[in-house]
């Protein structure tokens, strides 16, 4: 045990036989992270009912806006990638995401303002309130009820999108996407009808129930990814921008809830650099070292040793105006796929599904979400308590 205002404690090694014992992970998990996760389809109809009982209609009296800006921290600052990815090359204005205090400089009356924040309190989000009254610009706030967040929404006479604290902020991921979207849908900027968000919470619904503690490992997708990353540095790459979001949504959760170093971003940047370290210390040259002739499931190489997981999106329609063509995204992701085979590193595909941009990232989303939290309690760690954060927060404040 290290000092600390909750200290430390787990186990570096993982424990494979504590995923299959239900009654353990309950234990382990006193917070509920599970739960919570298993929570994102509620999230997503919760949010949707409560975004259409909010008077969004002062948002778009002054027409198309001349940027949008989303600004938050954690995640509640992933939810502007959503937008921006969701939202395709042929939004016609840009989305910005912004994860300061604040504004960017340029900010005035004809741009329109996102600010979110789970808490209410962000001081990310409350700046960005503020400073988007005082230049003038059309304001939208989403957050706890009744916080800081709300009163600074109000002085601005701006719209407020209510969402109930009912999980920690990183489990808050859908819960505070939807009003985004539906504000942006306002704008005319996006396209999300009320079939998509059914078939995204139906989605997110299915996959949970896969992903379900009293499902075990070899029918419970989360745990077989969990028990792959288990002793890995996991590099996570999404073949698209809108497995890229997933990526580094997957990046975050792996962080917080299982404490791992994670590389994650989009497969095209990796082929310009990152990809090299399939050839180094912890790639192939550690995976150079194990037997080609022993069985892959009883021998493991000595040390840490990277695990890639790949999301490929596929994407929905070739003809669709984008980036890069889908053809390229597909052959990078499978070269990458042969180049980690060709040195024996370890890879974990995960591939999207599904009728909308929405349901397909819900897709890449869901079972990382569950994997981060079942890695967690594989090494002993609660997920929901993070001393690291709350002794970071008191140092910082004195």
């Amino acid at each position: 045990m290290m000092e600390g205002t909750a200290g430390v404690s787990g186990r570096r090694d993982a424990d494979e036989s504590l995923l299959d014992d239900s009654d353990a992970l309950a234990e382990r998990d006193p917070g509920g992270m599970l739960r919570f996760t298993a929570s994102a389809g509620a999230q997503v109809r919760e949010s949707a009912a409560l975004t259409a009982e909010t008077n969004l209609t002062a948002l778009a009296d002054d027409g198309r806006p001349r940027a949008v800006v989303i600004a938050g921290i954690g995640t509640a600052g992933r939810t502007g990638d959503v937008l921006a990815t969701v939202a395709g090359p042929r939004c016609p204005v840009p989305v910005i995401p912004h994860r300061s205090a604040g504004v960017p400089g340029w900010v005035g009356a004809a741009d329109v303002v996102i600010a979110v924040s789970a808490s209410g309190r962000s001081p990310e989000a409350l700046g960005a309130a503020e400073a988007a009254h005082r230049r003038g610009a059309r304001l939208v706030a989403v957050g706890a009820p009744d916080s800081q967040l709300q009163a600074a929404a109000e002085r601005a006479r701006a719209p407020f999108i209510p969402v109930p604290r009912r999980a920690p902020a990183r489990a808050s991921l859908w819960a505070l996407t939807v009003p985004v979207l539906l504000a942006a849908r306002t704008l005319g900027l996006v396209k999300v009808n009320e079939a998509d968000l059914a078939e995204t919470a139906a989605r997110l619904d299915a996959d949970a129930d896969r992903c379900r503690a009293t499902a075990e490992a070899f029918v419970n997708p989360a745990k077989s990814l969990a028990l792959g990353l288990a002793g890995s540095i996991p590099i996570v790459w999404g073949s698209s921008p809108l497995a890229t979001v997933a990526a580094r949504r997957f990046g975050d959760t792996l962080s917080a809830n299982a404490r791992y170093p994670v590389v994650s971003g989009a497969l095209g940047e990796a082929g310009r650099g990152r990809v090299g370290l399939l050839d180094g210390v912890f790639g192939g040259l550690a995976e150079g070292e194990r037997d080609i002739f022993a069985d892959p499931e009883e021998t493991e190489v000595a040390g840490t040793r990277l695990r890639l997981v790949l999301l490929r999106d596929g994407g929905l329609n070739a003809e669709d105006d984008a980036d890069e063509p889908l053809a390229v995204e597909e052959r990078r992701a499978d070269a990458v796929q042969t180049l980690a085979e060709r040195r024996g590193v370890r890879c974990d595909v995960v591939t999207a599904e599904g009728g909308s941009a929405l349901e397909r990232l819900a897709s890449l989303v869901a079972v990382p979400d569950f994997a981060s939290v079942y890695l967690a309690l594989a090494h002993g760690l609660d997920p929901m308590a993070v001393p690291a954060i709350t002794e970071m927060k008191e140092l910082a404040n004195q």
